[in-house]
């Protein structure tokens, strides 16, 4: 105890794995974690004297096991392993950490889920602007940023780093600002210095300046990714050679997608259970690299043209040729994940059957630049060509290992026949030493004239020869005398000696020399690491672009034409690709024209009732936009877009109430980051903005933002925003750029028909009772709400003083009645509209909330 204890206290934030014979064992805290974790019994052991001390452990074969939940679950793991045989020592084993585990750092296959990255984000704070830096130390990725918060928050939701480091006085108040979804983990101060920083990343390059590099001037991102390489370094990676370049996040090269628009637009992950995403639907890659990138591919769709027309030329191509595409996707399947495998040839933790596999990837991708380099599409032959053929390095590793070579270098059996010479004598003296000792009998009973001669064996004496007395006079004077027996005389000869040696030594000698000749593979295949990581971009970008083709052919997709001119988007036929996607056998997706453009038809409000596809609409006209810029076709039967900067949605709302923060108030929030965060080339979809207040406030801020986004002095934003507000239909003639169209609805008795399709024009019926009604709600209640709902239109209609609709009575900013469901002359219906009058529902907690709806019941029963 008094060892771990000592070990113990190098790591005391992270979970110690304490090898104790066959079992991995933590004790007290760590114990406690480990238990509940990962669902072992928690047990008490004596420790020396009176105290006891908690115990969970597991047996060291079940590390693969139960490793990967630890540090799901956002634990530090440090590993410490017995670092002697127990049978050598007569005292305690010596024991030291390994490896130091932590959600970012992780490169084990098992830790890792092979379709996304694993980054390890670090961020630094100052003046009001943020460093940041993204690692993944599984594939050698290193890149930066600088920008605002709401930028730094962009990149944060976008990465999902596995766990982001930060400076201990810093922690506060970047938690607080982005949120505890991350796991957070707090460096000493001084990591975060300059000079260490800058320092780090240039022992990290080998360089004498950062300026190859573009971040030589940039102060916030270089201490950002000078911190995580120290991070690596205190969490026991040191084999880190593979981390050899540095990029740039350029924020004007990329879409603007805020944290808002990725989630509501659901681009990598679904809105619930079982849901599915846009990556999802699209991801026909066959390689783990290709899915990554895939990914970051739609988180940052292009702002460049040429760059997008070149993706466009590759997947219209690919699309046409089947037969290439399929040989395309057969020889990437095979070729596995290269740049995993490469990071693992620099991190030095690759098997003997991994570098035959590596080798494998190295054949086939040579088969594949070959293949590419000859097709008529220039950006695909053009990038083929900038691969690196390694031949001799591929041949090397095969003629070096055995062909059956396993995943554990210790088992033996690594080392091709033929590559070392005292390897195969060995492992002949190993499998035939029976045929040794006959032939040298033979050949000592020839020389001697011994026809007795035997060859023996014992453990003090090791091999000897055997001669009678009769025979002693026969002896050679090269024999040496090793025994004196009743009947017999035992020898020794050189050439015995040296065999005894090369026999019992064979085994351990065979293990020495296949770990040498390795470690020297190894090495030698470290220096293309770099070749390989350029040889693996490449080879992702073919997957993506043949993913996007093969996804245009099986759901029938179209090219866009990207414009140069004026500010537009013309979808016709346009289609939700991940709805579309889970429609049932025989179903087919209603499709939709949408045209929007900054000279006519700049903001288009869509009434409809609920469930009749409005926010589908919004979502589908984004998300095709997203996918053109990405580089793939879009579910249209053609579409005319010009370059989108930024895409925001303000779409759903759901509670906040960890953080105190209501429906309304999310929405608010969401809807000024909008506006303050627009250009000259957004496009921007709001869904019911106001519905989270009082009727009328809604309308007057939905009003006014319509105005605010028409008469913007600046910038004439594209914008989708449906209602329920029917009122708002007025302001298309108020306002020269504002359209009206509704989603058509057909009327059957009492029954409601969604036809799904875009029409021009207002509505004013919301049908929100057939829809509760459709929704199986008992009938009393849809019958009550039919008669209430008529009530009310009835006083809408007329107003306490006669007036008309208060929409008409409009002339500027939208000041509107406030609906009263309390008008009643019943005493306790005014005491509860007096409270609600003073109660700030902003202030107000969950359990007030509902002590008060307690309250408010016992009041209406005294009645």
């Amino acid at each position: 105890m008094a060892q771990y204890n000592r070990i113990k206290g190098q790591y005391p934030d992270a979970v110690l794995l304490f090898r104790v014979g066959d079992f991995y064992e933590t004790f007290s805290e760590d114990a406690r974690i480990t238990s509940s974790v990962l669902g072992i019994v928690l047990t008490k052991r004596s420790n020396g004297k009176a105290s006891e001390v908690e115990l969970a452990g597991f047996p060291h074969h079940a590390l693969d096991t139960y490793l990967p939940k630890l540090v799901r679950a956002g634990y530090r793991v440090a590993i410490c392993d017995q670092l002697e045989d127990p049978k050598a020592t007569k005292t305690i084993v010596k024991r030291g950490v390994t490896e130091m585990v932590t959600p970012g750092t992780v490169t084990g296959d098992h830790l890792l889920d092979h379709r996304t990255n694993n980054f390890l984000a670090s961020v630094y704070l100052e003046g009001g602007r943020y460093g940041l830096s993204f690692l993944d130390v599984s594939t050698g990725e290193f890149l930066y940023a600088e920008g605002d918060a709401a930028y730094a928050g962009k990149l944060l939701q976008g990465f999902q780093p596995s766990e982001v480091v930060v400076s201990r006085s810093q922690l506060p108040e970047i938690e607080t600002r982005f949120g505890p979804a991350f796991h957070w983990y707090k460096l000493e101060d001084w990591v975060f210095q300059y000079q260490n920083a800058f320092e780090a990343l240039l022992r990290q390059f080998n360089t004498h300046s950062l300026k190859g590099f573009g971040i030589e001037e940039e102060r916030l991102p270089v201490i950002a990714a000078g911190a995580a390489l120290q991070y690596l370094r205190q969490t026991e990676h040191h084999q880190i050679s593979h981390l050899h370049r540095i990029n740039r996040i350029q924020q004007d090269e990329y879409v603007w997608l805020d944290k808002f628009s990725i989630r509501n637009l659901e681009i990598t992950d679904g809105s619930g259970p079982g849901s599915r995403s846009l990556l999802d639907v699209l991801d026909k890659t066959v390689s783990p690299m290709g899915a990554r990138l895939l990914r970051r591919w739609l988180l940052m769709p292009l702002l460049d043209q040429a760059r997008i027309a070149e993706r466009h030329d590759a997947v219209g191509f690919l699309l046409e040729q089947t037969s290439l595409r399929d040989s395309l996707r057969g020889l990437l399947k095979s070729i596995g994940d290269l740049e995993r495998l490469a990071s693992k040839v620099s991190l030095e933790k690759v098997n003997p059957r991994e570098m035959l596999q590596l080798a494998h990837s190295l054949r086939r991708s040579q088969e594949l630049k070959e293949m590419m380099q000859a097709v008529a599409e220039p950006g695909l032959s053009r990038s083929a060509s900038a691969m690196e053929s390694l031949p001799e390095l591929t041949e090397h590793i095969l003629n070096t290992l055995h062909a059956d070579a396993g995943p554990v270098l210790q088992k033996g059996n690594v080392i091709a026949a033929g590559v070392h010479a005292d390897l195969d004598e060995l492992r002949a003296i190993r499998s035939s030493g029976k045929e040794f000792i006959a032939a040298l009998q033979q050949k000592e009973t020839q020389r001697t004239g011994i026809g007795s001669l035997k060859v023996g064996f014992n453990n003090v004496f090791g091999y000897f020869l055997e001669v009678t007395h009769t025979h002693k006079h026969k002896v050679p004077e090269d024999w040496i005398r090793k025994q004196t027996l009743t009947n017999a005389e035992r020898y020794i000869t050189p050439e015995l000696k040296e065999y005894e040696e090369k026999v019992l030594g064979a085994e351990e000698k065979i293990l020495q020399l296949e770990e040498s000749i390795f470690r020297e593979l190894l090495g030698r295949v470290k220096q293309y690491v770099p070749a390989m990581q350029r040889n693996a971009a490449v080879l992702a970008r073919m997957d993506c672009l043949q993913s996007f083709a093969t996804q245009a052919e099986q759901a029938g997709y179209s090219r866009p034409e990207m414009l140069v001119s004026n500010l537009q988007i013309e979808i016709r036929q346009g289609r939700h690709p991940v709805i579309e996607a889970g429609l049932e056998a025989g179903q087919s997706y209603v499709p939709n024209d949408v045209r929007l453009d900054a000279q006519s038809k700049q903001i288009l409000i869509i009434t409809g009732p609920n469930m009749s596809g409005k926010s589908a609409l919004l979502r589908q006209t984004a998300l095709i936009c997203l996918m053109a810029q990405a580089g793939s076709f879009v579910p249209a039967s053609s579409a005319s877009l010009s370059l989108i900067d930024r895409i925001f949605t303000r779409v759903g709302a759901s509670d906040n109430l960890s953080s105190g923060e209501s429906t309304f108030m999310v929405e608010m929030n969401e809807t000024a980051s909008i506006m303050n965060n627009l250009s000259a080339r957004s496009l921007i979809l709001l869904d019911e903005i106001g519905r989270g207040t009082s009727t009328y406030d809604g309308i007057s801020i939905a009003w006014s933002l319509v105005e605010y986004l028409h008469n913007h002095p600046l910038w004439q934003p594209l914008t989708l925003f449906a209602t329920h507000d029917h009122e708002l239909n007025e302001l298309e003639e108020r306002l020269d750029r504002v359209m009206n169209f509704h989603v058509a609805v057909k009327e059957s008795g009492d029954k409601v028909l969604f036809l799904r399709k875009l029409m021009p024009g207002g509505t004013e019926h919301s049908f929100g009772i057939h829809v509760a009604r459709m929704a199986g709600m008992p009938s009393s209640i849809v019958e009550r709400a039919g008669e209430v709902l008529k009530t009310l239109e009835a006083m809408h209609q007329k107003g306490e003083e006669g007036m008309d609709r208060p929409a008409k009575a409009v002339k500027g900013p939208r000041e509107g009645l406030q609906l009263s469901f309390f008008d009643a002359p019943d005493p306790a219906m005014r005491q509860l509209a007096a409270q609600l009058e003073r109660l700030d529902v902003n202030t107000l907690t969950p359990v007030e909330a509902l002590l008060k709806l307690h309250e408010w019941k016992g009041l209406l029963g005294k009645k």
